[in-house]
């Protein structure tokens, strides 16, 4: 088996690499990065498993599907890269960051920074037509990820699950293990975000749970 995962992930999914709907999935893909421009780079798709091992996850940040836009994309959820304009749904989440623990909004939307402190920034889909939201729902990722959130729900270390969105909501009926927390909102999308996101301060709540819990806390500054 190819190696795709660079850490500890790649034993605890490898056997989901052999199932048939994964290799549909391959084959769909490796048809669509050649005919067509898809988000992120190839290269790029499994990133936010190659920076958060499964064994440091202490947040599962959910959201729907990658940025449709061109240099948006780079496999974390949310994330983009320091010369990219910040995207809206970041805007607001720094909005949401600064209103729960008056942190300055950044300067930039890398965030690196947390899934180096083990928040795992992960879509329910991985990738996306080039400015087509949503045009990869349906092909397997859905089956995919809710393999990588059934794997995370068996830890026994306590952990936060943060649902944006309602593709991310979806998912909650897998985390059925009661020493995680799960905390669950609109998607900070400024179409959604009036509707309960704003006002949700996920970053305390989680901070307050890890804490209670004996681990360390997430340092939400984006530098």
């Amino acid at each position: 088996m190819k190696q795709i995962f660079h850490n500890d992930w790649q034993e605890i999914l490898e056997p989901e690499l052999e199932k048939p709907y994964y290799q549909k999935l391959r084959t769909y893909l490796i048809s669509e990065y050649r005919s067509r421009k898809i988000f992120p780079p190839m290269d790029q798709i499994y990133s936010a498993f190659h920076k958060t091992a499964y064994q440091d996850v202490k947040v599962l940040i959910l959201g729907q599907d990658p940025y449709f836009n061109d240099k948006q994309a780079n496999g974390l959820a949310f994330s983009v890269s320091k010369e990219v304009e910040i995207p809206p749904s970041l805007v607001n989440i720094y909005k949401e960051l600064e209103d729960d623990l008056g942190i300055a909004p950044a300067d930039h939307g890398d965030l690196s920074a947390w899934a180096d402190q083990g928040v795992l920034l992960l879509n329910a889909v991985l990738t996306v037509r080039a400015y087509q939201a949503a045009s990869h729902r349906g092909v397997g990722w859905e089956e995919f990820t809710t393999e990588v959130i059934r794997k995370l729900n068996q830890r026994e270390k306590p952990l936060v699950f943060i649902l944006w969105g309602n593709d991310a909501r979806r998912k909650k009926s897998l985390i059925t293990n009661r020493q995680h927390l799960i905390l669950e909102s609109p998607h900070p999308s400024p179409l959604s975000s009036y509707r309960g996101f704003f006002g949700s301060k996920p970053f305390s709540k989680t901070n307050d749970f890890l804490k209670k819990h004996g681990q360390t806390q997430i340092d939400w500054v984006i530098r």
